[in-house]
């Protein structure tokens, strides 16, 4: 479905990216939805982008039982030849990165200059798992003579994947490597705010993959919920904010499906007294992931200043932020997006008013830009609170907005505690000259990612993921290989 002429995108690069299909795409093909249709926008203008296909529970039991058939004779394709089709697929969505980052930055907000990282680091996660194609191996034990005991990992079957609107397309890429190169088959689910990238990455590789290995389902809750409680998906995983996760953890308990979650975060960055300055000011501006508004699980949204580098380093970070102002998101010049919507961007200035009433300083920003380019979409000037303490509503809840809270700290053991005393604990960041102090730091802290004199960047082949409430699993690495596979024994007596 082609809903081109309804649109009226000021960009005509914009204009000319924009998927033709609308619909949802399973069993090899594009197919009208049973849910109907439902309105994407621009966060920033507010206008919208066309319709998208609204999946509803007829339309995912289509899908799931499309993508079981497929499973019975995707599993039995050797390693290699799965692999060998997952290379075809990275390298024609690298040569379309640019229009798919262009896509996002109209549809999710985020500055295209930022986003064609994600362009090319979608592909490149599916390469990473297409050459581990032979690597989700097994074991044998050794019983005695006249037995032979092997372990053998064998792929679940349908997998659906449910994704985030901060990184919208990356995100739809790679999370196909690991489950269909180990056998599974998959499902993926587009954030609805933002769907239009994934829409057009299904359109370039169609055709490239057997009917019913990729399925995409474009939708809401209502699609959410039935992807996680079919019966036919006995693997179900989620990039998105705690109280998500916790709904697909509940939605799957019932058939006790295997879950994989990638939560939110409250993470802190601490500077130590010995730290050099210039870094860790570049690190604590960085890490707070001002470019997209602070819209990441992993931004270091508490700042940990040592009294004795606090003044240079509150300067240097005031100096930092004046980078980013906000700006159109698909033009290359502009270094601060869009937030997704006018709901998140009311719940950011919310925490904001929260903040001041709760007697924290807002030294910088908090307000809407003036910029009369900007007044139809959703933007928030970078935002800064001093005199934060844990006892804050803005120390303790992820925001999810370029809100930075930083808090001076005197004592190492009470500035752990405080560190810690969060329920999340997906990031950390510690900035210090000495290896003694990074090496205990970093056991100190309670999350699953840390960074030593460096903030925000992933690597591929690294392991990823939170304690406590900011997920469950490990994905980015081997280990996301051996996720997507059940582990059988089989006893032979010889």
């Amino acid at each position: 479905m082609s809903t081109l002429e309804t649109l009226a995108p000021a960009d005509a690069k914009v204009a000319a990216a924009l998927p033709k299909h609308r619909a949802l795409y399973y069993d090899g093909a594009w197919r009208e939805p049973e849910g109907g249709y439902a309105e994407t926008i621009n966060p920033a203008t507010g206008q919208s982008l066309g319709r998208v296909a609204d999946a509803n529970s007829a339309d995912v039991d289509k899908a799931v039982r499309s993508a079981h058939k497929a499973f019975l004779e995707w599993r039995r394709w050797k390693p290699r030849d799965r692999g060998a089709v997952l290379k075809r697929v990275a390298a024609v969505l690298r040569d379309h990165a640019e229009e798919l980052a262009l896509l996002d930055a109209a549809n999710c907000g985020n500055p295209v200059k930022a986003m064609l990282r994600d362009g090319y680091d979608g592909p490149d996660y599916i390469d990473f798992f297409a050459g581990l194609a032979t690597e989700a191996k097994g074991d044998v034990t050794p019983l005695g003579e006249d037995v032979l005991n092997i372990t053998v990992q064998e792929p679940y079957g349908v997998c659906a994947r449910i994704v985030a609107y901060n990184h919208p397309y990356m995100f739809a890429a790679m999370k196909i490597g690991a489950p269909l190169v180990t056998g599974n088959t998959v499902i993926i689910k587009p954030p609805p705010q933002a769907p239009l990238s994934a829409l057009r990455m299904f359109e370039l590789i169609d055709g490239l993959l057997p009917a019913g290995v990729l399925s995409l389902l474009t939708g809401g809750r209502e699609c959410g919920e039935s992807m996680s409680t079919h019966p036919l998906t006995p693997v179900v995983t989620l990039v998105g904010s705690v109280q998500s996760g916790k709904a697909v953890a509940r939605a799957s308990a019932e058939r006790l499906k295997h879950v994989v979650l990638e939560l939110g975060g409250k993470n802190g960055l601490i500077v130590f007294p010995d730290a050099d300055i210039p870094k860790a000011i570049e690190g604590a501006v960085k890490g707070m992931n001002f470019t997209w508004c602070g819209q990441s699980c992993g931004s270091t949204s508490r700042l940990f200043v040592h009294e004795s580098v606090y003044d240079a380093l509150l300067e240097g970070v005031l100096r930092g932020i004046e980078h980013f102002k906000p700006g159109i998101p698909t033009e290359m010049d502009t270094t601060m997006g869009a937030i997704i919507s006018k709901a998140q961007l009311e719940k950011v200035q919310g925490y904001v008013a929260i903040g001041q009433s709760e007697g924290a300083n807002l030294v910088a920003g908090g307000c809407v830009p003036s910029d009369p380019r900007l007044q139809g979409g959703f933007f928030l000037e970078p935002t800064v609170f001093t005199g934060v303490n844990m006892d804050m509503r803005i120390a303790k809840e992820e925001i999810f907005g370029p809100v930075l809270s930083v808090i001076k700290w005197r004592d190492e053991e009470a500035m752990f505690e405080q560190m810690n005393q969060v329920e999340y604990g997906l990031t950390a960041s510690i900035y210090t000259t000495s290896l003694a102090i990074a090496h205990r730091a970093a056991r100190r802290v309670e999350s699953g990612y840390v960074w030593v004199n460096n903030a925000g960047p992933h690597y591929v082949g690294v392991p990823f993921g939170g304690y406590k409430q900011s997920g469950v699993g490990r994905e980015e690495s081997i280990k996301e290989l051996y996720t997507f596979t059940q582990t059988k024994n089989i006893h032979i007596t010889l």
